[in-house]
């Protein structure tokens, strides 16, 4: 899941869409749930249509085309945007287009790309992946191409509505297998039929259809480097359980969903600094106002910005020994810090703010590392640094049990 005044768009988007899905009473998931494949080729076409995705597309890639002649440069996206998917008529088919991507993503910003843990689970089996949150985008790509990998099916991914302020995000989005989490409904009622909806269909998802799930472990991504669970968003998951079932057992109901703690680790984040920033204006100024297009920035800049060495540990099952939400979120918690890889990055830093110098690995830092790691600094404006410094710092005292939540 990840961060509005979205209601109007995302209520756009989804009548939009649950138009295109000949939604009715059989599929009552239509408005949230991926795209199916019947559908992907009548949302290519509106995609090679959407003025605005063919604006977005020509100001990045021809900026003054786009200045000077519009309506040129949007038939030139146009053309582009079609001869991108020609041949693609399934959901696996456009994932395959994304795979490649990816492959390449991988090879230009990253050092090495490792997994740990997935070998340890059944191939044959759904699960629901809760992972900590960094980026917007990348977490849950990264863990679909580890599963793409190893000959997997990829997961149907969380993704909060206020993401989706423009319908052709919203189309990109299912088309890629993500479902829609509720973030602008207003009103208790409507909040609870929302989320009533998303845990039956979650539910659904693992047992019936057996297709695994990637959700993070709360709203938003978490910017100073604390990795932790909101309870809230276990007691989201059995609420359909035990909304069908008034005596169901609360074990039961999280050992039923199959839920894997998953922890993803950056040597380097690509939005290092924009995190810092956002940071010191709350602290500063009491609020941080978001750009329009900046969640889209966001995105960009973590495929694109060197992430040095990253890893991906999918931990085990969570089983029916759990009597409450808040200790289903600490078991969370547990198996993503546990599994949390420290980079010379995270040591440095602490270095850097001069904070508990005896946790500092000094034996894992090399002189490349620590040049690399100051001319990133040197990058980074004086006022945001302590910022910037305490999102690698952190997990290294949280591993240590040196944080004070």
């Amino acid at each position: 899941m990840t961060e509005t005044n979205a209601t109007g768009a995302a209520t756009r988007a989804n009548i939009h869409t649950a138009n295109t899905s000949d939604a009715n009473t059989d599929d009552p998931w239509a408005e949230i749930r991926p795209y199916l494949d019947h559908e992907v080729a009548d949302v290519l076409v509106r995609l090679s249509r959407d003025s605005e995705l063919l604006d977005a597309l020509t100001r990045f890639r021809l900026p003054r085309l786009a200045r000077w002649a519009p309506p040129l440069a949007r038939m030139l996206a146009s053309h582009a945007v079609r001869r991108e998917v020609k041949g693609v008529n399934t959901v696996y088919d456009f994932q395959m287009r994304i795979a490649s991507y990816m492959e390449r993503m991988i090879r230009t910003s990253t050092e090495a790309f490792e997994v740990a843990g997935l070998d340890k689970l059944d191939d044959n089996s759904a699960y629901l992946f809760i992972g900590n949150h960094r980026d917007i985008s990348l977490d849950p790509a990264f863990v679909n191409y580890a599963l793409y990998q190893a000959n997997r099916d990829t997961v149907r991914i969380a993704i909060g509505d206020n993401l989706l302020k423009k319908p052709y995000v919203t189309d990109l989005m299912r088309l890629n297998k993500s479902f829609i989490v509720p973030r602008s409904v207003r009103g208790k009622r409507a909040m609870l039929a929302a989320y009533q909806q998303l845990s039956a269909y979650i539910r659904h998802s693992i047992t019936q259809d057996e297709h695994s799930i990637w959700m993070a472990q709360r709203e938003g991504r978490a910017k100073n480097g604390i990795d932790s669970t909101d309870p809230a968003i276990i007691k989201m998951l059995t609420m359909a359980r035990r909304h069908a079932e008034r005596e169901a057992n609360f074990g039961d109901a999280i050992a039923e969903l199959k839920l894997v703690p998953v922890s993803i680790s950056y040597e380097f984040d690509p939005c290092d600094t924009q995190k810092a920033q956002e940071l010191y204006d709350v602290d500063t100024q009491g609020s941080y106002a978001k750009s329009e297009f900046e969640d889209i920035m966001s995105i960009v800049a973590g495929i694109t910005g060197d992430k040095g060495c990253v890893q991906l540990r999918f931990g085990t099952p969570i089983g029916t020994d759990m009597a409450t939400p808040d200790e289903v979120a600490a078991e969370i918690d547990r198996q993503v810090i546990g599994g949390y890889r420290l980079y010379p990055s995270h040591y440095l830093a602490l270095e850097a703010l001069g904070d508990a110098p005896e946790l500092v690995a000094r034996k894992a830092i090399t002189h490349q590392d620590r040049e690399r790691f100051q001319a990133r600094l040197a990058t980074v404006p004086e006022h945001l640094r302590p910022y910037w410094l305490a999102q690698y710092a952190n997990p290294v005292k949280h591993k240590a049990g040196r944080l004070t939540m």
